[in-house]
């Protein structure tokens, strides 16, 4: 590891993933690329990283999730890669990261920031990790699913924190996850829904609850024009508790 953590921090520093989605007058839109997944089965197996990366820049994303791992998803390490030497957007490594190694290896990929699933770690592991994160110069989102794991998360010093609406074991979407917990999420952490984000009123119906930020996968690699789907998405107002 000495070596993997020598190349990340004499990478560049990457593009700020917090305030990216904290500012602006709309909610933020992380827009990912996603070929398969668990829950679907393939979307879209010929999505090339760099183009697409490209393509929701324009449209407006204010950042990327990039999925690495390549049997349940269809991504790699060189998707990263390929998308950081593309665009300037922030990036969230959106992987199941469990080691200190995948930590240092996300920032020596170029990402901005690593997602970390409270659910999957026990306490002193999520403590541990967010702590290695912002050694490594990275910003954690914590992702959550319960009170208990949002008191986990609170007493991090992770600054994003997000609400994953499916139920990662029986991959049913529960809208009313999100409603519960993202108002609960406090105003000086930057609040993310996740899953289940299709349309504007979608988002909208978030921006109500006060997220800064959506994560959008599946509808936006599936769609005819995903040009077209992510400008709707990322014009939604933020509303009035968005922080």
């Amino acid at each position: 590891m000495p070596e993997l953590r020598a190349r990340a921090l004499d990478a560049g520093a990457p593009p700020p993933f917090a305030s990216s989605l904290r500012d602006g007058a709309t909610v933020a839109v992380i827009a990912e690329i996603k070929r398969r997944s668990p829950s679907k089965g393939a979307i879209n197996e010929g999505i090339r990283a760099g183009d697409r990366a490209a393509l929701y820049a324009d449209a407006g994303a204010r950042a990327l999730s990039i999925l690495t791992e390549p049997l349940e998803f269809g991504g790699t390490t060189e998707d990263l890669l390929e998308v950081r030497a593309r665009v300037g957007l922030p990036l969230l490594k959106k992987d199941f990261h469990v080691d200190e190694a995948q930590v240092w290896e996300a920032r020596a990929l170029g990402a901005s920031a690593i997602l970390f699933i409270a659910r999957a770690l026990a306490p002193h592991r999520l403590d541990a990790l967010v702590e290695t994160a912002l050694m490594a110069g990275l910003e954690p989102l914590v992702e959550i699913r319960s009170e208990a794991e949002l008191a986990r998360a609170v007493a991090t010093p992770a600054t994003v924190i997000g609400v994953n609406a499916r139920d990662l074991e029986t991959l049913i979407i529960e809208p009313w996850v999100t409603e519960r917990l993202l108002p609960a999420i406090p105003g000086d952490r930057v609040r993310v829904a996740e899953s289940g984000m299709s349309s504007a009123e979608d988002v909208r119906r978030a921006a109500a609850l006060g997220a800064h930020a959506v994560l959008v996968g599946s509808s936006l690699s599936a769609a005819d024009d995903p040009s077209a789907a992510l400008r709707a998405l990322a014009a939604v107002s933020r509303g009035a508790h968005g922080g």
